[in-house]
């Protein structure tokens, strides 16, 4: 595994748990024996890989719905944490997607693109540089989760760590977005395709990956 592909190692072992993910817990113990750049996360993320190997696989599948499907504080949707509800999510959407549309990436049409393992997925996919800056902007949120995490004792909470570990840039503490009333975030935004919670559209506004005043300590150098 080269240390771009390490990125996919993360993206797996973030997604829901399947009997194939099961399957495949020795060759993940192999990347994680011989590889350099998770040598130093190793005893907490050989933990998390003993809890995947040790559990019954519905144990693992009904914690994994109630640790990211159940509490929005978990969840692995990057701008649920910037923006909660705010319409500016819907135009950060649309920057992030054509970042991935400049490297020839789609994603399928039940997919959005701040779904962190798809995101994890794509850094492998594009050159080490880039995924190191795009990394480095999205650390902070990834680090917000991963705190939000180990309040919970939740065995997730190293995977993120180790995420964390290999940015470029120290992560920033993170302001959390209001929630905005359902009532009026359906007036504003209107319906999903359920018909129970409001979809968000996108403003003409053009916004960065993350907007100004989102983290409580300006960050230097990370942008260029």
């Amino acid at each position: 595994m080269d240390n771009n592909l390490v990125y996919k190692w993360f993206s797996a072992l973030l997604c829901y748990p399947e009997a194939e993910l099961i399957a495949a817990l020795p060759e993940f113990q192999a990347a994680l024996n011989n590889h350099e750049l998770l040598a130093e996360q190793r005893d907490g993320l050989q933990g998390f890989l003993n809890y995947l190997g040790e559990g019954s696989l519905r144990e693992l599948q009904e914690n994994y719905v109630a640790t990211f499907d159940r509490n929005r504080h978990h969840a692995l949707y990057i701008f649920e944490h910037v923006y909660g509800e705010d319409r500016d999510r819907g135009s950060a959407m649309v920057d992030l997607l054509e970042e991935y549309r400049k490297y020839g990436f789609e994603l399928g049409d039940d997919e959005l693109p701040d779904y962190l393992p798809a995101l994890l997925e794509f850094f492998a996919h594009i050159p080490a540089e880039n995924a190191q800056k795009l990394l480095g902007d999205a650390v902070h949120v990834i680090d917000h989760i991963a705190k939000k995490l180990a309040q919970s004792q939740s065995p997730y909470a190293v995977l993120l760590n180790a995420v964390v570990a290999l940015s470029p840039v120290a992560p920033q503490p993170l302001i959390e977005p209001p929630v905005r009333d359902m009532d009026e975030a359906m007036e504003t935004f209107g319906p999903d395709f359920s018909g129970t919670e409001p979809l968000l559209k996108p403003s003409i506004e053009t916004v960065q990956f993350y907007p100004k005043g989102s983290f409580q300590t300006v960050r230097e150098g990370a942008t260029s």
